[in-house]
């Protein structure tokens, strides 16, 4: 928690309450190559809480990705490796850019169905990999999240994991404000 703490930003608060959940998740559950990020059949993890991106960078960290601690140290800096909300070919390991609440999971949901018509398409030989992505309070507040679960239904995305933080905590206190 240097980094929040140096930035005198961020929200390591939801960061430190989803560090198990993710390091069971990079450790024992997800396929991926910390040396190819650009495999195909790798899993996906998207953090759509993305305001909590100092947990993915010390993910990204530990798993390999090419990200050092001074990289996690200086995390909201200007010009850093690790800028306030992930951005995609930004940093190696971030799949998507999150920042807009819910839009991490519309995109999660957009990843599933590629992954459905790739394996369709040309096998699970070559496409098999899940989608990881993870959501708080604010994120299924927005109405696009709910459009996005509801096609993921009716879909049938089984290859979607959706992770709810329910974490009763949000910028302006508890969520039963």
């Amino acid at each position: 928690m240097d980094g929040p703490h140096a930035a005198r930003s961020g929200h390591q608060g939801t960061a430190m309450s989803l560090a198990p959940l993710a390091h069971v998740l990079f450790t024992r559950v997800m396929k991926y190559d910390a040396s190819r990020p650009d495999w195909a059949d790798r899993d996906r993890f998207v953090l759509s809480v993305g305001h909590a991106s100092i947990l993915q960078y010390a993910m990204l960290h530990l798993a390999g990705f090419g990200l050092t601690l001074d990289d996690v140290k200086d995390f909201r800096q200007w010009g850093s490796a690790t800028p306030g909300h992930p951005e995609v070919g930004h940093t190696a390991g971030v799949e998507v850019t999150t920042g807009p609440l819910g839009q991490g999971v519309a995109n999660a949901v957009g990843m599933a169905i590629a992954e459905s018509q790739l394996r369709t398409r040309y096998g699970a030989d070559l496409f098999d990999h899940h989608v990881f992505a993870i959501a708080g309070d604010g994120c299924l507040s927005e109405g696009i999240s709910h459009e996005a679960a509801s096609l993921a239904g009716h879909l049938g995305l089984g290859k979607l994991v959706m992770i709810y933080d329910d974490n009763h905590i949000t910028i302006d206190g508890e969520t039963d404000l």
